[in-house]
């Protein structure tokens, strides 16, 4: 989310029609986010946010916005997107893809409990279940491959120790990957990016805070549904400022996950290797948005030694729920 195709107020209406959603009455650029252009946009019939795709193309978007169409169509808390009149939910707008989808209620919860980790936890293996038929496949582009393109281009921007870190845990994790282990891994589609900021909490009738769903699944491919956990544990159960797991948190998000899917031996012993490659992933976006970023209107970096505290942590301290 950010700002890299400026859209018109009346270019934004005639998209907003076009899909039903009545008069166009408000649209604001949302300044958050590494990606694509997004706006929020209030129409007739509600709130809604509208995103263009800056990197992803027509032909790869159909695998994300059918994604959350089967999802929500199983009762997952995800925005539905937004159809025309011939039922396209990919659509065109200043010459980019686009989409509208939902924008669902709330705010985010960026200081969560044990409380709010167990709700991400259930939901994320709700979501996992739901996507076990979906007929789409698409390999996480941000994964081993892309890790493997992406070093050689930021090595150079880097100090020995970061360099050398790098290189020997890229070493490390294809290493696990060519492991039977990993191979036995149960996969599937995954969302690989539900951080704190892409997922919404409201108050219920009694105060209590409540998910109310997840969004951004633009980096979403079929992957090892353990990936996915260990995104969340980096950062829903985790001391910002060291990086050090969390483990009240980290048990309550997984006992919550496994009452909905039970996690496999392989899954449970490959945790701790998953949790270092989750902050690799990261830790290498950040550093290619930070040396080789695009222009854009409001876009700000994230800070990529956040990911490289986080990965010495899980390698020098390995955490997995088995032990616990």
């Amino acid at each position: 989310m950010a700002v890299f195709t400026e859209v018109g107020f009346d270019e934004a209406a005639a998209l907003a029609h076009k899909v039903g959603l009545g008069p166009l009455k408000a649209l604001k650029p949302i300044k958050a986010g590494i990606e694509n252009t997004n706006y929020f946009l209030t129409a007739e019939r509600g709130e809604y946010v509208l995103t263009l795709f800056e990197r992803l193309s027509a032909e790869q978007l159909p695998f994300y916005l059918h994604l959350m169409k089967h999802l929500a169509g199983r009762d997952i808390l995800v925005p539905m997107p937004q159809s025309d009149a011939h039922g396209e939910i990919l659509h065109a707008l200043c010459g980019k893809p686009a989409a509208i989808v939902e924008r669902l209620r709330g705010g985010h919860v960026l200081a969560p409990s044990a409380a709010h980790c167990q709700q991400v936890g259930a939901m994320l293996a709700r979501m996992h279940e739901a996507g076990r038929d979906y007929p789409y496949h698409q390999p996480n582009l941000r994964g081993l491959a892309w890790w493997d393109e992406t070093v050689p281009q930021i090595l150079t921007f880097l100090a020995p120790p970061q360099r050398a870190l790098l290189e020997d845990e890229l070493a490390f994790q294809h290493s696990v990957s060519a492991s039977a282990s990993d191979a036995a891994l149960p996969r599937g589609p995954i969302h690989a990016d539900l951080f704190r900021d892409n997922v919404m909490f409201d108050e219920d009738a009694e105060g209590r805070s409540q998910l109310t769903g997840f969004f951004d699944f633009y980096f979403a491919g079929v992957d090892r549904l353990a990936f996915d956990i260990a995104v969340c544990l980096n950062d829903w159960c985790i001391d910002l400022a060291s990086g050090r797991l969390l483990e009240d948190r980290a048990a309550a998000f997984v006992t919550a996950y496994a009452e909905v899917r039970q996690l496999t031996g392989d899954e449970l012993r490959l945790l701790p290797a998953l949790l270092r490659a989750a902050a690799l992933r990261f830790w290498i976006s950040r550093l290619w948005d930070v040396h080789l970023p695009r222009e854009a209107s409001m876009l700000v970096p994230h800070d990529p030694t956040h990911f490289e505290r986080v990965l010495r942590e899980r390698i020098a301290t390995p955490w997995h729920p088995a032990s616990r």
